[in-house]
């Protein structure tokens, strides 16, 4: 053990004796980790559902919830459960009819920089209302993938942030840039190049 670390050392400080240039990596990331995203950025009230209409005190409303995300061939599914209650509001009360659908939405990763992007989003399953259609489609085409964003080096940086005191060393990812993602079995996988110091 004692070994190791002292090996573990050597190799630090010849990292730190080289001068900093960008290293080419491969960054895996699960579709759990993108659900997450997707819950904390869009899907963030108490009750964990997106109002596209009215809110939780609200008679009538239109509600999307559980937002499920997969990977199907080379691109990145979106499932997620609507719940609508659409007419008008009369005493309190939503006097018009109910619906509950599951949509899906499908988009291909695009890289944006040091940015996780998605774009070409392609509605797999609709309603068959139109007038929830009206509101879903533009949520599902637009919205939705820009709130699935993930800036790829500001999250590097936060879990490196306590490298010093976890590892006795401070490593530091000073840029970050990514050249193309692919959708390999289950992961997202990105091909970036890092430039990192360790002090």
């Amino acid at each position: 053990m004692r070994r190791l670390l002292v090996a573990l050392a050597l190799f630090v400080s010849l990292l730190t004796a080289l001068p900093t240039t960008a290293r080419a990596t491969e960054v895996g990331i699960s579709a759990q980790a993108l659900e997450r995203t997707l819950k904390t950025q869009l899907f963030n009230t108490p009750d964990g559902r997106y109002y596209l209409r009215g809110d939780a005190k609200a008679a009538c409303y239109v509600y999307a919830e559980n937002p499920h995300v997969t990977f199907r061939d080379d691109r990145v599914v979106v499932s997620i459960h609507t719940k609508a209650k659409l007419g008008t509001s009369v005493y309190g009360n939503c006097v018009g009819v109910g619906l509950t659908r599951d949509v899906e939405v499908s988009v291909l990763p695009d890289a944006e920089g040091e940015t996780i992007g998605f774009r070409d989003a392609h509605i797999d399953k609709l309603s068959n209302s139109r007038e929830l259609n009206f509101l879903l489609e533009p949520f599902l085409e637009h919205q939705l993938p820009q709130q699935m964003k993930v800036n790829a080096a500001e999250l590097m940086r936060q879990l490196l942030s306590k490298s010093n005191e976890t590892t006795g060393y401070a490593i530091t990812l000073n840029n970050l840039k990514i050249h193309s993602m692919i959708v390999e079995k289950e992961l997202l996988v990105l091909d970036v190049d890092t430039v990192l110091s360790v002090r």
